[in-house]
């Protein structure tokens, strides 16, 4: 109770301040923008008190108490809201909006920890991976209390993460909440704010709700040709086609051994990548209010953007650079236009002031070797054309009539993430290269809306045309098909993260070990230890830590041998400053461990499952 009241606080807070700070935005405009301020609050307020104080519980409190003077200000502040701009036709934002969020939501709470028949907590498909993570990030920061976090799976290295998506869990964890119930909470309103902020900016973009809805539509279930490989044989074979709702990861949208990688954004991209999800919960608001500030020539929105756009950084690097990189372009357009140069300069200065300290801190320090040229982005064997043509299908082969066709304004728009696209296929900025989509998703935005625009167009004009209809259904569900297969499938999957023995092990260690011990498990990314108590351990799963920048490999091979010659790693145990060993399922799979290699120590628990040492120094 206490966690969502303070959630409740922060959203009130966040709606207060856009009612004053937005008073001449429609009143849709302002509850989205006030959920992205209400965002940008809860995740940047209990890191600044916790930088000085460490992730406490006071550091909550003074973060709440700046939270409630916030709103308390700003409702004394706050005009009568001017109606100086059109309001959105409500019902296609709502009928777009509203269905959305509660997928996003029915997704993420089937997915988050659900309860197994005999007792073990599971993951979705789209889950299984990266939840682990940050599970392990969340408990380690609210039961270490260090700040800013260190890994927990590789003990004693700053985070090179950007870890207020995280630590903004880490909050309500630290309030008392269940770490299920802290790990769900604040994407709630983070879904609204990604889903709201997509179409309000497709909306102001054109003025029309039938191209802001296609737009949107494409955008969440949008795809490629991916489906194609599901149909062969289909009626001698089912199985061709079933697979996509049985198999891991085989789907129309992400069917790597067909070089097919342009992901569904709802199941790859919102639901279990946590910093992806926060970024665009202020990078869509923020490029909704750019384009306004820009092409509406609403040059007060200068301010509140730059402050919004500096606070990124540490949430989501990629959204940071998005916003900076369309920025450019439509920056050089005013210039020549000579409009409101100074303030759109003004915003840039601001922006960048907020940044620095966190890009110059934390992103380059962690990051700053990670850039690389590799052209062409993920694709391995395709050619260039083949490619774009499979992945996106007919919104990439449309794309170039649609960008002719278009008004001058809508191609400047466009234009705007052409830097944008250029730069990621030929920089990876990051390990893998598949997270350079965290960039491109935003330049397939704008394509979307592109295409959209021309849809929408031809249909008006084909009136006279009987089944016009039915050929617009047969254009968007080619255009939709793989997305609502993968959604499909990943509504009915379901994978065992951590057995019930596991689980009784995990709440034990939490219940009873030092928050600062070190303990020897297994790398396997799905590690009850490291992602349910927070402890550290010696070193956790490669998947994680290479794309994070670290090489594993002699660390792994120390853990083999503390495991299976024990009595002859003496030395180990001490440079890693080991207090407890760990013998779960993974372990005894993974290792040779022999059954009397740790008869000397202390046994403090065991269950048939897991067993727990202390170690003897």
């Amino acid at each position: 109770m206490m966690a969502v009241l303070y959630l409740a606080a922060f959203i009130a807070a966040g709606q207060l301040l856009s009612r004053w700070v937005f008073c001449r935005s429609p009143r849709v405009v302002r509850i989205t923008l006030g959920a992205a301020l209400s965002l940008l609050m809860l995740m940047w307020l209990p890191a600044l008190f916790s930088f000085g104080l460490g992730f406490t519980l006071l550091s909550q409190l003074l973060a709440l108490a700046v939270a409630v003077a916030t709103g308390f200000i700003s409702a004394k502040k706050a005009v009568k809201p001017l109606m100086a701009m059109r309001e959105p036709e409500l019902r296609p934002y709502l009928c777009c909006v509203i269905p959305t969020v509660l997928l996003l939501c029915g997704l993420t709470l089937s997915h988050t920890l659900p309860h197994m028949t005999d007792g073990g907590l599971g993951s979705g498909q789209c889950t299984y991976g990266d939840m682990c993570m940050h599970l392990g990030i969340i408990s380690s920061i609210t039961r270490q209390g260090f700040f800013p976090p260190e890994y927990s799976i590789m003990a004693g290295q700053p985070m090179s993460y950007p870890f207020l998506c995280d630590s903004v869990s880490s909050t309500f964890y630290t309030l008392g909440a269940s770490l299920r119930l802290s790990y769900i909470l604040p994407m709630i309103p983070a879904f609204f704010s990604v889903v709201s902020g997509v179409y309000l900016f497709f909306e102001d973009w054109f003025k029309r709700a039938d191209k802001a809805v296609l737009a949107f539509v494409l955008f969440f279930i949008g795809g490629g040709f991916g489906f194609a490989y599901f149909m062969d044989g289909l009626r001698t074979d089912p199985y061709n086609f079933t697979r996509i709702f049985t198999e891991f990861y085989e789907t129309p949208t992400n069917l790597v051994g067909e070089n097919v990688r342009w992901v569904n954004v709802i199941a790859d991209m919102l639901v279990p990548q946590r910093a992806t999800l926060f970024g665009w919960s202020v990078l869509f608001p923020c490029l909704y209010l750019l384009r306004r500030a820009v092409f509406d020539n609403d040059a007060g929105l200068f301010l509140p953007l730059g402050i919004m756009g500096g606070c990124l950084p540490l949430i989501h690097t990629h959204s940071f650079l998005a916003l900076g990189l369309v920025s450019i372009p439509w920056f050089l357009r005013a210039a020549y236009k000579n409009n409101s140069i100074i303030k759109f300069a003004l915003y840039g200065v601001i922006a960048v002031a907020l940044a620095a300290p966190q890009l110059l801190c934390f992103t380059f320090r962690q990051a700053g070797s990670f850039l690389t040229v590799n052209l062409n982005w993920a694709n391995d064997t395709d050619t260039f054309l083949w490619f774009y043509v499979k992945n996106l299908g007919l919104i990439f082969i449309l794309l170039p009539v649609a960008f002719i066709a278009a008004k001058k304004e809508d191609k400047e728009t466009w234009l705007g993430v052409l830097l944008l696209w250029v730069l990621a296929e030929i920089i990876q900025f990051q390990p893998n290269p598949y997270d350079n989509n965290k960039l491109l998703f935003i330049w397939f935005a704008f394509c979307c809306g592109l295409v959209a625009s021309l849809l929408v167009e031809i249909y008006a004009r084909l009136s006279d045309i009987k089944g016009r209809r039915l050929l617009a259904g047969i254009v968007v569900t080619a255009m939709t098909l793989s997305g609502v297969l993968t959604l499909g499938r990943e509504a009915v999957s379901q994978y065992e993260l951590f057995p019930k023995g596991e689980i009784e092990a995990a709440e034990f260690i939490d219940k009873n070990l030092p928050a600062d011990c070190i303990i020897l498990t297994g790398v396997h990314h799905n590690n009850a230890v490291a992602a349910l108590t927070g402890r550290n351990i010696v070193c956790g799963s490669s998947a994680y830590l290479y794309y994070h920048g670290f090489d594993t490999y002699d660390r792994e091979q120390d853990v083999a041998a503390m495991f299976e010659n024990p009595e002859t790693s003496g030395e180990l145990f001490e440079k890693y400053g080991v207090d407890y060993i760990y013998i779960g399922i993974n372990e005894r799979c993974n290792y040779s461990i022999s059954p009397e290699s740790f008869e000397n120590l202390e046994k403090i628990f065991s269950n048939g499952t897991a067993a727990l040492y202390r170690y003897s120094k």
